[in-house]
């Protein structure tokens, strides 16, 4: 754990101290190099279940994907912003990559966490350098609006949590997950318990998030700027599942009869923003309504409880991360080049780059869960384990997979095919960066087919 932590706090000193020539390249070759040395977190060869590194901290199957992902993330950010970032006056462009760092720094500590309380500190402390990027860097004036919604959206639901967790500390004296998941199963029955176990899943479901408590995100998205969309899409959702997961060992006996309202909503929430996806005309709220449906599978397959349930629920995170992030850079360098977000303004761009047309088809068909890709063996193992469950949610999850296919078509259609409009004229040629990029986002993806145990969490 150490040797992924004091190379990310090694990287504060780098960006304050780094000459403004070599500020992004050093940056840039510093966090690829934390995220190369965070490959080894998967060769696993504890017969455990868990590694720890101290009391606090210590990786498992289920943390270490994630753990992965984000120092994966960071050169990524760092590499996306750089072009929108650099001609800004230089302490600004530390204090941004700084932010960068710190949010890396916060999540390494909340994926690796072993203690419940230091978890739920740590998915609090994400907020501050999340809500900093998006009301600082932003694009639009309703910036601020976005980052109230965003904060107290997350603040209300976590506030419950706060004090279950409080409850679970004085009714079972430990809050260690190595030790809670073979404490005695709780016997609820009170009322008062109810709503303990509402209190103890709002908060995640609140930042996956769950259909009907959703309106933070899309606002949160078309706000913020590159990296902001790329880390809220790619881990900070991926918080909510990953603190789902960890509380559910606590919370057995009543899950079976209080998981049934969240669910539908989950499925409906497929559904419906799938529906919107349909209707937009904004190409990142597109992609942020595409990431609330895919996470509605993701706690569908969750709050079911069964090892195919779960399986399916880390894979599909995992793949929508680095796919959901690809798709943001990939918006994002249109609006560089054409300064507007709105799809048909930027339809036809397949005759004038035609490179970045493939990286846009690869894309979306990750995202529609094209086979043989993990995302579509994620959405596979929930189906499967929903339709287990209920056969009658196969027509939601059916008709969702139906809907994404639609929209991902037509993201693609709007976007690069048609007559070029006469309006565009001189834009930039695509760097090597950008392509890069997408590389580095896309190639894992097509990777993970060949090895997809590095993320079946506990279940193999």
């Amino acid at each position: 754990m150490l040797k992924i932590l004091i190379p990310t706090i090694m990287l504060f000193p780098t960006i304050w101290l780094t000459s403004s020539k070599w500020l992004w390249a050093t940056t840039t070759a510093q966090s690829l190099f934390i995220a190369l040395i965070s490959l080894s977190w998967l060769k696993w060869n504890s017969e455990t279940g868990w590694t720890s590194s101290n009391l606090y901290m210590g990786t498992d199957p289920l943390s270490t994907p994630l753990l992965v992902l984000t120092c994966w993330l960071l050169p990524l950010m760092i590499l996306a912003s750089q072009n929108h970032i650099s001609p800004e006056p230089l302490s600004r462009q530390r204090m941004y990559i700084t932010l960068l760092a710190s949010l890396q720094t916060f999540l390494i500590l909340a994926f690796g966490a072993t203690e419940i309380i230091m978890f739920y500190i740590m998915f609090e402390a994400t907020l501050i350098p999340t809500l900093i990027i998006i009301t600082r860097w932003g694009n639009q004036t309703e910036r601020l609006n976005a980052g109230t919604y965003f904060l107290f959206y997350t603040l209300a639901g976590s506030l419950p949590l706060l004090v279950a967790l409080l409850l679970l500390q004085q009714s079972t004296g430990t809050l260690s997950m190595l030790v809670l998941q073979y404490s005695q199963p709780m016997t609820l029955n009170t009322w008062g318990d109810k709503i303990w176990w509402a209190g103890c899943l709002i908060a995640f479901l609140v930042k996956m998030p769950l259909y009907g408590v959703h309106l933070w995100l899309p606002k949160a998205h078309v706000e913020a700027p590159v990296a902001g969309s790329m880390v809220l899409a790619a881990i900070l959702l991926k918080l909510g599942g990953y603190g789902m997961m960890r509380m559910m060992v606590v919370l057995d006996p009543l899950t079976k009869d209080m998981a049934y309202p969240f669910i539908i909503l989950a499925l409906w929430g497929i559904i419906m923003t799938g529906s919107i996806c349909l209707r937009q005309t904004d190409l990142k709220s597109l992609i942020a309504y595409s990431s609330v449906s895919h996470m509605g599978l993701v706690a569908g397959g969750i709050l079911i409880q069964t090892p195919w349930g779960f399986t399916g629920a880390i894979i599909l995170m995992i793949a929508h991360g680095l796919v959901s992030s690809a798709l943001f850079c990939l918006a994002n360098t249109t609006y560089e080049r054409t300064h507007s977000r709105t799809m048909i303004l930027a339809r036809g761009m397949q005759m004038i780059f035609p490179l970045t047309a493939v990286w846009w088809f690869t894309a979306n068909l990750a995202n529609l869960a094209l086979p043989p890709l993990p995302n579509l063996m994620g959405e596979i193992l929930i189906i499967t384990a929903m339709f287990n469950w209920s056969p009658w949610t196969l027509v939601l999850t059916g008709a969702g997979t139906l809907i994404t296919a639609a929209y991902s078509l037509y993201l693609f259609l709007m976007t690069q095919r048609g007559p070029t409009p006469t309006h565009i004229m001189g834009l930039q040629p695509f760097h090597t960066r950008e392509h890069l990029l997408m590389a580095l986002h896309l190639v894992p993806v097509i990777l993970l087919i060949t090895k997809p145990e590095l993320m079946w969490g506990w279940c193999y």
